[in-house]
């Protein structure tokens, strides 16, 4: 392929997955004559030595610190210092797993639609019983509301997807990444794309693998951020969210006016009618995987409650960032 390719890789404490997707990566790099750049934003448990190891074998792989620490600020630092020699920057996430000719098959269809950003169907899959619950909730409508790169509705272009290959010049043209962004980033990055008449193409030839967060807390920190994040992204732009977002806002107050059912026992009917739907379609998700699991009746309400976490998260977070914001001081 004629096409000039960098794959980007942030890393933080990769040390466990860095040397087998650096061996995949190679293969794709062979073959696309590509760069591969890992930006470490600081590991302490040896990335950083096995990244420098293999860039001494292969002219192939680049170690660059990324002092921000954040995977946008490891982006956008690759293209700055290696875009130049680039059309097309594929990002990689390197606690993923992704399938043979993943790279090439996107650059095949960027190279064949020629759009600014190709993304992919993500499927989660967790190992333990509580991760196993998560990743069913997350790849069924309960856990995503329906979007289009979690519940594997084809190819066509789309508002949002899992980040995969972008052209460099149209990064480049919308800013890249904005950085002060934590979470939400690459939604926030569409948005943008779109407004500068770039499509954004999701693709069926390929995809990805997630593995979710394996306990509570960590769901609900992730979730947290991802509502404060949606939730700034929505007053930054001025956008109208969409009902599968609106929907997901009612919980918090859900939560918080069953406080008042010392009074009446009426006001816990709103969390009645929640908790037991999302064990429900908790239920029919997990009946719906059970040939992979071994434990379905115990894996049942568990995926109810893994979407609970997630639903009071977002919604929690979606609502400080719009309480704090009078106190906020955004970075222009």
């Amino acid at each position: 392929m004629s096409a000039r390719t960098i794959i980007v890789v942030p890393t933080l404490n990769e040390a466990r997955h860095i040397d087998a997707l650096l061996d995949a990566l190679l293969v794709e790099a062979e073959s696309l004559d590509a760069r591969i750049i890992v930006a470490d934003g600081g590991s302490l448990d040896g990335t950083t030595d096995i990244v420098a190891r293999r860039a001494r074998s292969s002219a192939r792989v680049v170690l660059i610190h990324n002092p921000q620490r954040i995977q946008s600020a490891a982006i956008n630092l690759a293209v700055r210092e290696f875009g130049d020699d680039a059309d097309y920057l594929i990002r990689i996430d390197a606690h993923g797993a992704y399938p043979a000719h993943y790279c090439r098959m996107l650059v095949a269809e960027a190279e064949e639609r020629q759009v600014g950003s190709i993304v992919v169907p993500m499927t989660t899959v967790g190992i333990a019983t509580f991760q196993r619950a998560v990743a069913t909730a997350q790849n069924s409508a309960i856990g995503t509301g329906g979007s289009a790169h979690r519940t594997g509705k084809g190819s066509g272009p789309v508002d949002h997807g899992h980040h995969a290959l972008m052209r460099v010049d149209a990064f480049r043209d919308v800013g890249g990444y904005d950085q002060s962004f934590r979470f939400n980033e690459d939604a926030e990055l569409d948005h943008r794309l779109r407004l500068a008449g770039h499509t954004i193409w999701l693709t069926d030839r390929t995809g990805m693998t997630y593995y979710p967060r394996s306990t509570a807390t960590g769901l609900f920190r992730q979730y947290f951020g991802y509502g404060g994040g949606r939730a700034r992204n929505i007053l930054k732009h001025r956008m109208r969210p969409r009902l599968r977002q609106m929907v997901p806002l009612a919980i918090l107050p859900v939560v918080l006016l069953a406080a008042l059912s010392i009074w009446h026992w009426a006001f816990l009917v709103p969390l009645a009618i929640w908790g037991l739907g999302c064990i429900a379609l908790g239920m029919h998700a997990a009946q719906k995987h059970y040939p992979q699991y071994e434990m379905p009746m115990l894996l049942s309400p568990l995926v109810g409650l893994a979407a609970m976490i997630m639903h009071l998260a977002w919604s929690s977070g979606f609502w400080a960032h719009v309480a704090q914001r009078p106190f906020r001081r955004e970075p222009v």
